[in-house]
């Protein structure tokens, strides 16, 4: 097949990213897979064939018109966009074009009956890839979305080379109990909610041999910085910002903490999962029900509930032999259903049925 991916991301790296061209990446070693990206950060991550375009706004004649030219030049049967603007402007050059058009969509997203929706999701739409059932439930509230247009694809994690973070890794020795968070540091991330229960576990378990690292850049960062100080956590909070590899950090953390308000089912939480990291997060990570069972092998709790968040990561540090049994679940629940093999083999069975519908 001969596929493009697109991607118009302006902020820099995240997690939808890296899912996305780890996926594309997957894909190239039996498909002629091309890219077309906006931000360069994006684009130097990935060897594929790859075209650097403004994307300016859903309507930009001057991405279109270069989307048409590269989708000619190597015979594009099938694009995949993965950002809100992304979704029209593909719409649009697919229907130009008479080929077929997948949306790559990542987050929890409630859609009104309105005409330009309808226009996105289902008339200029072929097939929808959502990364968690959840998801595909809360799209299908529209009562106008068609159930086969949509796949539940679980984003694949590059096990070989996260064994091999593991191999060359060692946890530090001790009774210091690593934490870890990831992501841009933006409201949605709710990295607030994860200050103010540290403020209260030191409040009550004034000993604890706790140091927390966030990783992530974004305009939350002055706001953050002044809530370590008003809490008193400089001892225990650094925020190192955006690191490219944030493997070796994951392998040496003991929890892996997520506080987002909303969000698709975190990559960074699976991968933190697969490096034996006890998970914690809201229930707001779109299908993070659908991976963690709360006391098996993570915690759940309720967005906005620092006071059980609390309690949780005091009794994870509290029984060192509980933290590492939930962070050997996490793995193992991890291990099949992400492995790059498989998302290869569910999404090209997926492509191939667009194609002949």
């Amino acid at each position: 097949m001969n596929i493009l991916f697109i991607n118009s991301a302006s902020r820099g790296f995240g997690g939808n990213e890296r899912s996305l061209l780890q996926v594309a990446d997957t894909l190239s070693a039996e498909n002629n897979v091309i890219l077309a990206y906006r931000d360069e950060e994006v684009g130097q991550r990935t060897p594929i064939t790859k075209y650097r375009l403004p994307f300016f706004f859903e309507g930009d004649f001057y991405t279109i018109a270069q989307l048409v030219r590269i989708i000619k030049k190597h015979r594009i049967e099938i694009i995949i966009p993965s950002k809100r603007k992304d979704y029209a402007i593909a719409g649009i050059v697919s229907r130009i074009c008479g080929i077929k058009n997948m949306l790559w969509l990542g987050a929890m997203r409630t859609l009104k009956n309105t005409i330009p929706n309808r226009l996105v999701y289902d008339r200029l739409a072929d097939g929808i890839i959502v990364n968690a059932q959840q998801i595909k439930n809360k799209l299908l509230q529209s009562n106008w979305i068609s159930e086969q247009k949509i796949k539940v694809l679980y984003r694949g994690i590059d096990s070989a080379a996260l064994d091999k973070v593991i191999e060359q890794s060692v946890r530090p020795a001790g009774p210091t109990m690593n934490i870890t968070a990831m992501g841009r540091l933006d409201t949605n991330k709710s990295y607030d909610l994860l200050l103010k229960a540290l403020g209260i576990l030191f409040t009550t378990t004034p000993e604890a041999d706790i140091q927390v690292t966030i990783l992530g850049e974004g305009n939350e960062r002055s706001h953050l910085e002044q809530l370590i100080e008003q809490l008193g956590l400089g001892q225990h909070v650094s925020l190192p910002g955006f690191t490219s590899n944030p493997y070796p950090a994951l392998a040496s953390s003991d929890v892996f903490v997520m506080t987002s308000q909303s969000e698709g089912l975190s990559t960074a939480l699976v991968e933190a999962m697969y490096l034996r990291n006890a998970p914690v997060s809201t229930y707001g990570g779109g299908g993070v029900g659908e991976i963690i069972t709360d006391g098996e092998n993570g915690f759940l709790f309720n967005h906005g509930d620092e006071e059980t968040l609390a309690s949780v990561l005091r009794k994870l540090y509290l029984e060192p032999g509980l933290r590492h049994r939930m962070a050997e679940a996490a793995q193992e629940s991890v291990r099949e259903r992400y492995s790059a093999e498989k998302v290869k083999e569910e999404m090209t069975a997926f492509c191939q049925q667009v194609m002949n519908r």
